[in-house]
């Protein structure tokens, strides 16, 4: 195999608890992850010279060691002793920085890519094991579907499939750091926390409307305080028709679930004429989980 084509799908948070900090600086965490269809699509080839190539459709990416798909290949190609170089084209449209994970799901695909190409033998369990010392995101991104996340994210247990619906994404013209934005969210006081069991019955009832009504972020208060547009744009998905409105990750993707692709059409049409969102998309869930 001298060519491998892959997508790496984003995802969004359903539900986002934080329940501590560790004495090393990560958080343990409880939520509910659920892939969406909008993807980088990934290509990794066999090269003549030995090394890794990283070629991407973005300017301000990196394109060395501090790009997550750059060191998921070098961790494999070193612990395997793979003499051959690779070639990894990433063609993005999942929003950078955005709380979807785009990072994470490159190096998830890579990992899985590299470990087909030169027929590694590893179980998708050992790649997650593996991908765990890339970030905390990278073993979700491996499994993919609707999983309830705990530990530092990496702790996974599959859930009952998300309900059918469409997701509109819209991505305001900022970025956020995750890191700062949980260091705030340490100096704060996290008096109200999401119905994560909530989300889980209603997933387990196939009840969409359950789901929506349950989710919450509680990263929300710190990146909201900081940009305002987030609410903004939350307020006119609801105000269209959307079950619910809510931040991903550490933002400052706002996400909402409809029921109707005319409504989330017309929401994404109101942020765009406002200038809330340069991105939008309308797309839907994807619960197939990799094999």
């Amino acid at each position: 195999m001298d060519k491998l084509d892959l997508k790496a799908l984003g995802k969004i948070n359903l539900g986002l608890d934080v329940l501590g900090r560790r004495e090393n600086g990560y958080h343990d965490v409880r939520m509910v992850m659920q892939t969406i269809y909008l993807y980088d699509q990934i290509r990794i080839e066999k090269a003549k010279e030995p090394g890794i190539q990283i070629y991407t459709n973005l300017f301000y990416l990196p394109v060395n060691e501090n790009n997550l798909a750059y060191r998921a290949a070098d961790l494999l190609m070193k612990e395997f002793g793979i003499k051959e170089g690779v070639k990894i084209t990433l063609d993005k449209h999942i929003p950078v920085a955005a709380g979807m994970a785009g990072g994470s799901s490159n190096a998830a695909a890579v990992l899985y890519g590299i470990n087909r190409m030169f027929s590694l033998g590893l179980t998708q369990k050992e790649l997650m094991v593996r991908g765990v010392s890339l970030g905390a995101d990278v073993p979700y991104c491996i499994m993919r579907g609707t999983v309830l996340a705990e530990g530092i994210g990496e702790v996974l247990t599959p859930l009952a499939a998300m309900p059918r619906c469409y997701v509109l994404i819209a991505k305001p013209p900022i970025s956020v750091s995750t890191k700062v934005v949980y260091e705030k969210l340490d100096s704060h006081k996290i008096e109200v926390h999401p119905d994560i069991d909530g989300i889980i019955d209603g997933l387990k009832l196939h009840d969409l409307r359950k789901v929506a009504a349950c989710m919450g972020n509680v990263l929300e208060n710190v990146t909201i305080e900081e940009y305002p547009v987030i609410e903004d744009i939350k307020k006119i998905m609801i105000r269209e028709g959307a079950l619910n409105a809510m931040m991903s990750g550490s933002g400052p993707t706002v996400f909402g679930l409809f029921d109707d692709k005319r409504r989330a059409r017309q929401a994404a049409f109101g942020i765009k004429e406002r200038q809330l969102a340069r991105q939008t998309y309308v797309t839907s869930v994807h619960n197939a989980r990799r094999r």
